[in-house]
C-alpha cells in the first residue's frame, strides 16, 4: 500500500510541474507582452529628452534676452 502512495504523489506532482510550467510557458513567451514594456520605456526617455531639449531652448533664450538687454 505505502508504494501506491508513493506512485500517485510522485504522480500528482509531476503533473503540478506540468501544469505550472503550461500555465508559466505563455506569459513569458508572447513576444507582445515582452515589447510592450520595452515600447513604453522608449516612449518615456524620448519624452524626456524632449523635455529636456525644450528645457535647454528656454535656457538658451533667457541667457540671450539677459545678455541683449546689457
Amino acid at each position: 500500500m505505502k508504494l501506491v502512495n508513493l506512485l500517485v504523489l510522485i504522480l500528482g506532482l509531476a503533473a503540478l510541474a506540468f501544469a505550472v510550467k503550461y500555465a508559466l510557458q505563455g506569459t513569458t513567451g508572447d513576444p507582445a507582452g515582452v515589447s510592450r514594456p520595452k515600447r513604453q520605456l522608449d516612449n518615456v526617455r524620448s519624452r524626456a529628452k524632449e523635455l529636456e531639449r525644450e528645457q535647454q531652448q528656454q535656457a538658451d533664450d533667457i541667457a540671450k534676452k539677459a545678455t541683449e538687454e546689457k
